[in-house]
């Protein structure tokens, strides 16, 4: 448990809020009291992005050589305090510890390295003479300073997502973590004392307030935002009446079609595990299986058996396969989606909390739902899977494209055509064949629709944090 309350970093210094509202940070594990936070007001933002301000008038002018050794650095840093970036978030989440080294800081420490790469590889129309007398080229330029809001489901990777395409780029960067998962974003900050230039990274800690404070300041050139729609919409609202830009990676609702043709137990297990992973915590996970009709039964019992090898537990259980929860609030809500169940829909595996304390749930399986069940609708954001069954193609393109969400998406075929038909068909900005959930650095992350704008990882989302200039210059 860290000493005493948690503290702002501004301007390359761990310093007090101002304000004197303060919360408790409440372990998913079994309830307790783990730590303090202040919500900060509009003097610590102010304070912050002032810093940032000053910062950018050098840090803007940097090479991408200066960006990407600073990047590198603390990539390495990243992985040499591993294990107190993992306490610090498990405390905050809950999570597998073992899951917290491999899939955050590890993955992490190479999405940093992407990113220093990447600073140096932006590019624009070449310049040339597109008009007779006249030489145009194209200036790709940071934005300024740029306000982040990240989530409770990855603290640390999500940071990263943020963080690092804005720095690579020349921009300094104002964060406000999730009030329920601060700490590694804040031993985040401490170990890049030294590698960054005090001002270029800050961190502001409160509730939806100060996100709210954050996404107002009008220095801000971007906003950046991973959460819930109705965040995600008042962001872009806040955003558009200062003309600011917005980044926004929001929920999903993911289908995995699966055909007739497949091995139904290595699919079904697949699909388990893209499903409960991180407690279903993932808006890239699948929800939703689509399953051909010859297959149905099969595939459920095959579902079935997956979820019952895929248990919860605690922390430093080996053999558990996620862990809780993340907060009372989001535990209330799964529950009350599951208990508004349709009568027509049957719960076949799953369904209730785990144990007497924390906020475990069961991996569930749901089947005889219908397409405009909220259960199929609405993000739940938890380890839940319902199953519908499709006879033809058109059927199952329309069970999959006919929700609002559109981030991820599957298809799980052993025929090449079927596959090359459903990844233009899905109208989701990613489609997984035969599998589901990998990540890679150098692939966008994003989707369409309610699921937001704007791309994470890759190239495109480095491009994000840049502006485009035209120059043109008369010979004579």
């Amino acid at each position: 448990m860290p000493d005493g309350l948690l503290q702002n970093y501004i301007d390359g210094q761990f310093v007090d809020s101002s304000s004197s509202e303060i919360i408790d940070l409440i372990s998913p594990v079994d309830g307790s009291v783990v730590g303090q936070s202040p919500v900060s007001n509009r003097t610590d933002v102010d304070a912050a992005v002032a810093a940032a301000e000053r910062a950018f008038l050098t840090w803007g002018k940097t090479t991408p050589s200066v960006r990407q050794q600073a990047l590198l650095k603390l990539a390495d840093a990243i992985e040499a305090h591993s294990d107190e970036i993992v306490e610090a978030q498990c405390r905050n989440t809950g999570q597998l510890k073992a899951m917290i080294a491999a899939e955050e800081v590890a993955v992490s420490a190479d999405q940093v390295r992407f990113f220093a790469g990447a600073a140096r590889m932006v590019e624009g129309l070449s310049a040339g003479e597109y008009m007779e007398g006249f030489t145009s080229y194209v200036r790709r330029e940071p934005i300024g300073v740029v306000g982040q809001v990240t989530p409770w489901n990855y603290p640390f990777m999500m940071a990263i997502w943020k963080i690092c395409p804005a720095l690579a780029t020349g921009n300094t960067v104002v964060l406000k973590p999730s009030d329920t998962t601060p700490e590694s974003t804040l031993v985040l900050a401490r170990i890049s004392k030294g590698i960054l230039p005090d001002g270029v990274f800050n961190v502001v800690l409160g509730t939806g307030a100060t996100g709210a404070e954050l996404v107002d300041h009008p220095a801000l050139g971007l906003v950046s935002i991973t959460g819930s729609v109705r965040a995600g919409v008042a962001v872009a609202s806040a955003a558009a009446q200062q003309l600011k830009r917005s980044h926004l990676e929001l929920g999903g609702k993911a289908p995995a079609v699966v055909f007739g043709d497949v091995d139904i137990t290595k699919a079904a297990t697949g699909i388990a595990q893209a499903a409960f992973f991180n407690a279903g915590q993932d808006c890239t996970a699948a929800t939703r299986v689509i399953v051909h009709e010859s297959i149905h039964d099969q595939f459920v019992d095959a579902l079935v058996e997956a979820a019952q090898t895929l248990r919860p537990g605690l922390p430093d259980d080996a053999d558990a396969f996620y862990g809780p929860l993340n907060n009372v609030n989001h535990f209330t809500t799964v529950s009350q989606k599951i208990s508004a169940l349709p009568e027509h829909a049957t719960i076949v595996t799953g369904g209730k909390q785990l144990g007497d304390k924390g906020f475990y749930f069961e991996p569930t399986v749901i089947t005889g739902v219908r397409q405009d069940d909220a259960i199929v609708q609405d993000e739940t954001f938890g380890p839940i899977l319902t199953v519908q069954p499709f006879n033809s193609d058109d059927q199952a393109i329309e069970l999959a494209n006919g929700v609002r969400y559109a981030l991820a998406s599957s298809v799980w075929t052993k025929d090449h055509a079927t596959a090359e038909k459903f990844s233009r068909a899905l109208d989701f900005g990613a489609v997984w064949v035969n599998c589901h959930i990998p990540l890679v650095a150098e692939m966008p992350h994003g989707g369409f629709k309610y699921s937001g704008y704007g791309k994470d990882l890759s190239i495109y989302g480095v491009e994000d944090y840049t502006r485009i200039k035209h120059v043109m210059s008369a010979h004579d």
